[in-house]
């Protein structure tokens, strides 16, 4: 297990964060501890519905790939970690300028990680929380899931 979020560790999980989907979805990294992420988003209008909602597929996968990050902070650095069951109750629409993610580690096993992200709509001077997720996640070593692809 990882001891401690050491600078080379932290450089390492802000810049992994934001690449492939995440990056082209333009996810921003707020705030990194043992247990926690979060992230943040700055709305475009290719986020948002015909509705002029902020996407609910956009927000469930922030609420998951921050999950996944906060569990990456108390693991070695060899072990990945992939969403094994996703669970995302939407409070209200998102309608606002931003968005906000916090994801914190509710329970940590050797094996199983379970993570709750809470989703929050910033609405020019005020925010609104528009969905709770729970996140259950699973820790390999990177060798046994390079196996597992062959």
């Amino acid at each position: 297990m990882q001891r401690e979020l050491t600078p080379e560790r932290l450089e390492f999980l802000e810049k992994d964060y934001q690449r492939g989907f995440i990056k082209f979805c333009g996810f921003q990294v707020a705030k990194i501890e043992m247990g926690l992420f979060e992230s943040t988003l700055k709305i475009g209008e290719n986020h948002k519905t015909q509705d002029n909602f902020i996407h609910a597929g956009l927000i469930a996968t922030m609420s998951d790939h921050t999950a996944g990050y906060a569990a990456y902070t108390l693991v070695a650095d060899d072990v990945r970690i992939l969403t094994i069951e996703f669970k995302i109750n939407f409070l209200k629409p998102a309608y606002g300028n931003a968005l906000k993610c916090k994801s914190e580690i509710i329970s940590q096993g050797k094996q199983i990680i379970v993570a709750q992200s809470t989703v929050f709509d910033i609405r020019d001077t005020h925010e609104k929380m528009v969905s709770k997720s729970t996140i259950t996640l699973m820790a390999l070593h990177a060798e046994k899931l390079a196996t597992k692809n062959r």
